[in-house]
């Protein structure tokens, strides 16, 4: 099922899909990311939007768009200096760039507790280089976002029953499954210290 399935008496609640459009942006309006097209979550399902945006569009309909203000702690938490790390280059496969992500830090002997793992090893968390010097690799497990006050433009495009499965399950099914900004909100509620 798909969002043209849509009904426009519907409103979000528990147990739709939902599809929206976002555009995040920092406080004086710099443009800093956007859904890249429409994306359809299972509201306050495990594929769900921040839990400030599901609140702000909580009853809404089709048609419906806002820009939501959110603080740090409801948006991708505070910025935690304990997550960055300087390691040796040598630890890192060559060639290496700023960019680049890592779950945890190759052969690191507390590998468990510095990359925040359980003991079944779930939840490990994802360094990205942020700065590169001869012989060492700054690395900084935070969210781009972390620490920033945020503006989000939210648009609802449709919503929808969800299926038995989906609801089961937990997420919605959608044909695009690339919904990189989207991903990127999921996985920041599963860290640490974070806005979910």
């Amino acid at each position: 099922m798909t969002a043209s399935n849509s009904d426009p008496a519907l409103a979000v609640s528990a147990d739709t899909v939902v599809t929206v459009e976002f555009w995040i942006m920092s406080t004086d309006g710099e443009a800093l990311d956007d859904s890249g097209g429409p994306v359809s979550f299972l509201h306050r399902g495990l594929d769900s939007l921040l839990p400030r945006l599901d609140d702000g569009i909580e009853g809404q309909a089709a048609g419906f768009e806002q820009v939501f203000h959110l603080e740090p702690e409801d948006a991708f938490g505070d910025y935690d200096p304990e997550l960055l790390r300087v390691e040796p280059r040598s630890r890192f496969p060559e060639p290496i760039e700023i960019g680049m992500q890592f779950e945890g830090v190759p052969d690191d002997e507390d590998a468990d507790e510095a990359d925040g793992e359980d003991e079944d090893g779930d939840n490990a968390l994802i360094f990205s280089v942020t700065d590169l010097a001869e012989d060492k690799v700054v690395l900084d497990a935070n969210h781009p976002y972390a620490g920033m006050a945020l503006r989000v433009r939210i648009k609802v495009l449709a919503v929808r029953a969800a299926d038995p499965e989906e609801i089961e399950q937990g997420y919605a099914d959608e044909e695009d499954d690339s919904d990189d900004v989207l991903d990127a909100m999921i996985e920041s509620r599963r860290g640490p210290g974070t806005l979910h």
